[in-house]
């Protein structure tokens, strides 16, 4: 099983002056903590993408292709391009190039986001908000297995027998994973292309997901697709310490982004005691020593049969020297244990 780390850039917010970290500074630092993944053996990096001013990161490519002349192994993804608001033919040159720099280790998570910035940013309506996405999935995955493309669709212009260059090192094909946040419509179309599957899981308990990846399984199987392919991931909220008042700090870290969302989300105040409920072993956060991480992790895969795990490991912005000891652990202990 695949062990990585997923991250959004979030900034830490300064309650004295009511300014975020400087998103410069927050790259670098992302830069460098990739760098140390790869050295210590972490498989996958998935970088998301957001448009608001608690996230320093709008441009996963950029940042991925920054971290790709620097590391020698580690797979480099998107986690997530919002595709229902993107360019699929610029999306798969970018990660084509991205692929070419990298020699090879460049994925593509795609999804709707939990956000909607991105749509009155880049002019679309969210009235098509559903039919974006689905029309420029397909219109992707064209572009992944053909050179010369032709295709229509209602939303975007259409293409006939078009080029799309450079093509990606594995015969042009990338890895392209759906991501999801829990909706059964969209494991199936999934299961139907025959799609890897991503599964947010950051709240409530993941056994109550079993259905929806058993379901994810069923369909898969029943469009024809090859069993040994099958690849289903979890993405879940993780931080690693062996220190228990860092765990115990770590709370405000995660308080301090779950409040600033909730706010615009009708959420009440985030509580201790759903965060001590979260760290629980039927919880959602694999927040604690590399033990217990480990645990948690090797319990997923029991339940789910996952193939990969990727911790989302930077809510909050915690500080970058112990987010650096955090990865160190996750790549040397929590990886040996699991693995």
């Amino acid at each position: 099983m695949e062990l990585g780390i997923g991250m959004f850039g979030d900034l830490a917010l300064d309650q004295k002056t009511g300014k975020y970290k400087e998103a410069g500074i927050k790259i670098r630092e992302i830069i460098e903590q990739v760098k140390l993944m790869d050295e210590v053996g972490i498989d996958v990096f998935a970088m998301g993408e957001h448009h608001r001013p608690d996230y320093a990161v709008s441009s996963p490519e950029m940042v991925l292709a920054a971290a790709a002349s620097i590391t020698k192994n580690i797979k480099l993804a998107s986690g997530v391009i919002v595709l229902s608001s993107s360019e699929p033919v610029k999306v798969y040159e970018d990660f084509a190039t991205l692929d070419l720099i990298s020699d090879g280790r460049a994925e593509i998570f795609v999804g709707r986001g939990s956000f909607i910035e991105s749509f009155p940013l880049y002019g679309y309506s969210l009235n098509d908000y559903e039919e974006l996405f689905d029309e420029k999935l397909e219109l992707l995955l064209k572009i992944n297995s053909e050179e010369n493309v032709s295709w229509s669709g209602k939303l975007r212009a259409p293409m006939q027998n078009q080029t799309v260059y450079p093509r990606a090192k594995n015969n042009g094909k990338l890895p392209i994973w759906r991501a999801v946040g829990g909706t059964p419509q969209s494991v199936l179309s999934a299961a139907k292309l025959g799609m890897p599957l991503v599964v947010a899981i950051i709240g409530g308990m993941p056994i109550q997901f079993k259905s929806l990846v058993d379901f994810y399984k069923q369909e898969y199987l029943k469009a024809g697709h090859d069993e040994s392919e099958m690849q289903i991931a979890i993405h879940s909220h993780t931080f690693v310490s062996d220190e228990k008042e860092v765990v115990d700090g770590y709370f405000h870290n995660y308080k301090s982004q779950m409040d600033r969302i909730g706010k615009s989300r009708g959420w009440a105040p985030y509580t201790k005691m759903q965060y001590e409920g979260g760290r629980a072993k039927e919880g959602a956060l694999f927040i604690g020593n590399a033990d217990e991480v480990a645990d948690k992790i090797n319990y997923m895969k029991e339940i789910f049969g996952i193939t990969r795990f990727i911790g989302h490991m930077d809510v909050g912005d915690p500080n970058h020297d112990i987010m650096m000891k955090s990865i160190e652990l996750m790549g040397e202990k929590v990886a040996q244990n699991v693995k």
